[in-house]
């Protein structure tokens, strides 16, 4: 089975670090960045099976990567991360095609599940 290869986008560098070594050590692939910006120029330099994205960023927001993502990328899985849980921004990101929306904190086994499930294109939740 290739290796899972994520692409983590949060505005909380010390949260991206944390996650992607802790995905590493599991065997999938992860990259960190820390902005939408970023996060788009990512995506057009390597590829990625998933992309997990959190919603409020300074600057380019989550809705709108997502946007651009689907416009560009339209296979690939997005899911949204927020610390806020509004219940707008889920059914927004939903209707922009994220395969899922998660509450952080996320537990990290369930997150991987949610990975794995997005990428073999199963169901939510």
């Amino acid at each position: 089975m290739a290796t899972l290869r994520v692409l983590f986008v949060d505005d909380e560098e010390e949260l991206v670090s944390t996650v992607v070594e802790r995905l590493e050590l599991r065997g999938i692939a992860a990259t960190g960045v820390v902005s939408g910006e970023e996060a788009l120029t990512r995506i057009e330099e390597q590829p990625f099976d998933v992309v997990v994205l959190d919603v409020r960023m300074p600057g380019l927001g989550g809705l709108e990567v997502i946007k651009r993502i689907k416009q560009s990328h339209p296979d690939l899985q997005v899911l949204l991360l927020s610390g806020h849980g509004a219940k707008e921004d889920a059914t927004t990101g939903l209707r922009l095609g994220a395969f899922d929306y998660l509450q952080k904190p996320v537990d990290l086994e369930d997150l991987i599940a949610i990975l794995h499930r997005a990428v073999a294109g199963g169901k939510r939740g």
